[in-house]
């Protein structure tokens, strides 16, 4: 069963996908990949939905999301994560799940994420930011898995696929100092 509730949120209306005990997607209105592969993210097939209030209040998974978004957005801190089980290539969970551990209000880069991955493989290997940043860039689980607080080497703002505006709006809120960071421009630097 798929469940799909809407939030309302200072950055516009967020909805949010589950199976029930997790929360498998959450994506901002008009965000790039929206929704992309619903029903293989949720293991459900694409006609078997609740939604709305009722989808909010049969999946303990939504309405913890729910809870620990009104915290979020409140700019504080709302401490760990609602149940989640993100769908995507193992790399691309390997990356969701590095960056799942970035604190609240602290940036990563995407350098970064490909050495701490690189390490765990050890025996010298290597990890591509380039790479790191097209998984980073399918994130199905928005705010939650904070791929906001990832920033090029440069201090760049690439890639948010909800729009750099939001991505602005998101680390202000966390209380990250934003005046260091710059919009990205042509062949910058992951």
């Amino acid at each position: 069963m798929m469940y799909l509730g809407t939030y309302e949120s200072p950055v516009g209306t967020l909805t949010l996908a589950s199976d029930g005990p997790h929360v498998c997607g959450l994506w901002l209105d008009g965000q790039k990949y929206f929704e992309e592969k619903l029903a293989v993210r949720v293991g459900a097939a694409s006609d078997e939905r609740v939604e709305g209030e009722r989808a909010r209040d049969a999946s303990p998974a939504l309405r913890a999301a729910f809870v620990w978004l009104d915290t979020y957005f409140e700019g504080r801190d709302p401490g760990k994560l609602p149940p989640i089980q993100l769908h995507g290539t193992p790399f691309q969970e390997r990356v969701w799940a590095e960056i799942a551990k970035i604190p609240y209000g602290c940036l990563a880069t995407y350098g970064g994420i490909a050495k701490a991955l690189a390490a765990e493989q050890g025996d010298d290997a290597k990890m591509s930011a380039r790479a790191v940043g097209v998984a980073v860039g399918r994130n199905p689980c928005s705010i939650i898995v904070p791929c906001h607080r990832v920033v090029g080497s440069t201090g760049s703002l690439t890639g948010y696929s909800g729009g750099i505006s939001r991505k602005v709006k998101l680390l202000k809120l966390e209380g990250v100092d934003t005046s260091r960071l710059k919009v990205p421009t042509r062949g910058t630097a992951l």
